[in-house]
């Protein structure tokens, strides 16, 4: 799954889920993450999250349908659920997101990977991502960002710009009545991850800048060193609409990339981090 598979299986990659051929055992795999979730993220995940997963309580028990999750995304915001292998080419991808179709992985890990898997499953693509495009704000910036994928491709600039996506809508914090919430799909899928990213003094917590955020690398086999704390959701896509970014990826690519846990003189800080659990696992 952490490959491209080599013959697409239709024109847009796009398969049937099959819903029909999940076993029991994967369902209770699906009800067992949901519940322990659902009751840990209230007063963590930001309000347009929490709201939501009503999106996710359907008819049927276990794995959602997509044509039934479908039919209740689209009468929210437009937005609809479609089902591939796995990963799938860029420009496939950016276009579904273009085109308000989000593509999501049709499997689920198993029972004694409940704690962590490196490809994204079934419960990442769905319960992480499908409620913020439940969001009206949220699901613009999905679309306006998948246009500026396409765009990115012609900039030779995909890296800088998926650092925009993993900062924000994987690994993202907003602030709300002066909290920090989470709402990055790596973060709302996770229950480890869910209690690091708020409690934890070892990440550091940084005032979104969009510049900043794409001149950034990120690890992608652990928790995170920093994350981005964006003051609200129409702020992002209001970062996102005003920008230039063809310019922007010309200035990026004439400065210095910064590490994961790098802290810049102007950098709006609202943790400092000890970096103890990076550096514990270095050791």
């Amino acid at each position: 799954m952490d490959t491209i598979i080599a013959t697409p299986p239709s024109p847009d990659w796009t398969i049937s889920q099959d819903w029909s051929h999940y076993t029991a055992e994967e369902h209770a795999t699906w009800d067992t993450l949901f519940e322990r979730q659902s009751k840990l993220l209230p007063g963590r995940a930001s309000t347009a999250f929490l709201k939501g997963l009503d999106v996710l309580k359907l008819s049927k028990p276990g794995i959602p349908d997509f044509d039934e999750l479908s039919d209740r995304l689209m009468a929210a915001t437009g937005w609809q659920v479609v089902a591939v292998p796995g990963l799938v080419p860029d420009a496939v991808f950016f276009d579904h997101l273009a085109n308000r179709r989000f593509v999501a992985g049709n499997f689920i890990r198993r029972p004694d990977q409940l704690d962590y898997l490196q490809e994204p499953d079934v419960f990442h693509d769905v319960f992480g991502h499908v409620p913020m495009l439940a969001d009206p704000v949220f699901a613009d910036f999905i679309q306006l960002y998948g246009q500026g994928g396409q765009r990115a491709m012609e900039h030779g600039a995909l890296d800088k710009l998926a650092r925009l996506y993993w900062y924000t809508v994987e690994f993202g914090l907003v602030r709300e009545e002066g909290e920090l919430r989470i709402y990055g799909s790596g973060i709302v899928s996770s229950a480890g991850e869910s209690r690091f990213a708020l409690d934890s003094d070892s990440p550091n917590r940084i005032g979104f800048d969009l510049k900043r955020v794409m001149r950034t690398k990120y690890r992608i086999d652990d928790y995170q060193q920093s994350y981005f704390v964006i003051p609200s959701f129409e702020a992002l896509l209001k970062a996102a609409v005003e920008t230039d970014f063809g310019p922007l990826y010309a200035e990026i690519a004439a400065e210095a990339e910064l590490e994961p846990a790098e802290v810049l003189s102007q950098d709006v800080v609202y943790g400092w981090g000890t970096q103890e659990y990076a550096l514990s696992k270095a050791g």
